[in-house]
C-alpha cells in the first residue's frame, strides 16, 4: 500500500451556483492559489497536488 501524503489547503467558497461551489483554494504548504468552478474541480486540484508530492 502506498504511503499517504498530506497537505494543508485553505478553501474559500465565493458562491454556490448551479448546485456546486465556486471559489479559491490555497495550498498553504507552497503558497499557491487556484480558482475552482465546481466541487469536482476542487477535488481534482487537491488530488493532483497530493499526487504531485509523492513524485
Amino acid at each position: 500500500m502506498a504511503n499517504k501524503q498530506e497537505g494543508t489547503f485553505v478553501i474559500h467558497v465565493n458562491t454556490a451556483e448551479n448546485n456546486t461551489w465556486q471559489g479559491q483554494i490555497t495550498w498553504a504548504d507552497k503558497d499557491e492559489k487556484l480558482n475552482f468552478r465546481s466541487a469536482m474541480e476542487l477535488m481534482t486540484i487537491i488530488d493532483a497536488a497530493i499526487n504531485a508530492e509523492e513524485e
